[in-house]
């Protein structure tokens, strides 16, 4: 079995600012045709800054689809055909007044692959030296500084529960114990 599906027809019904959403028929791989929803994005990034001390930086903001707010590490969309580190450097130089001398890359994750086309890249931030925050337009949010271990428990025990800040947090966990010469 070859796990193809081919796209017989494709139509744009909302083209928005951040995201667009087309509806495509499919022919599947027994001959039947199927109807397939799927959000473009441009892709984003995500960034665990981090302190020698072992503190690391977060944001929280209102997200307006599920009305509250929402801790979570910095992060941002790709503008274009933006080459993900840079874009991880702006966010958060604009998030937190942050620039890193070090980037170590720690891949990308396909956010929800079911029906949207982003990807998320993550970067560990280290080596931070310390500026000004300067927000998008319409853009409010508070930063936070706390331990990396208690964000690491938050992450655990399900307090934390911002889908790319999980990830990101526990990829860092294991990349700094495997550096510190644990287990591979």
């Amino acid at each position: 079995m070859e796990l193809s599906e081919k796209t017989l027809s494709s139509e744009i019904l909302y083209q928005g600012k951040i995201v667009t959403l087309r509806k495509d028929t499919a022919r599947l791989e027994d001959g039947r045709e199927a109807l397939r929803e799927v959000v473009e994005h441009p892709g984003g990034v995500c960034v665990l800054p981090l302190e020698p001390d072992g503190t690391t930086y977060t944001v929280r903001q209102f997200r307006y689809p599920f009305g509250r707010v929402v801790e979570e590490l910095p992060a941002g969309k790709l503008d274009g055909p933006e080459d993900h580190r840079l874009a991880a450097a702006r966010e958060l130089s604009e998030e937190i007044g942050a620039q890193a001398v070090e980037w170590i890359y720690l891949g990308s994750l396909m956010m929800s692959p079911g029906f949207c086309t982003e990807v998320l890249h993550m970067y560990l931030a280290r080596d931070l030296r310390h500026g000004q925050q300067h927000l998008d337009e319409g853009e409010f949010l508070t930063v936070r500084r706390r331990p990396f271990e208690e964000l690491v428990e938050q992450v655990m025990t399900g307090k934390c529960q911002d889908a790319k800040t999980a990830a990101l947090v526990l990829k860092a966990k294991e990349y700094l114990r495997r550096e510190a010469g644990g287990i591979q």
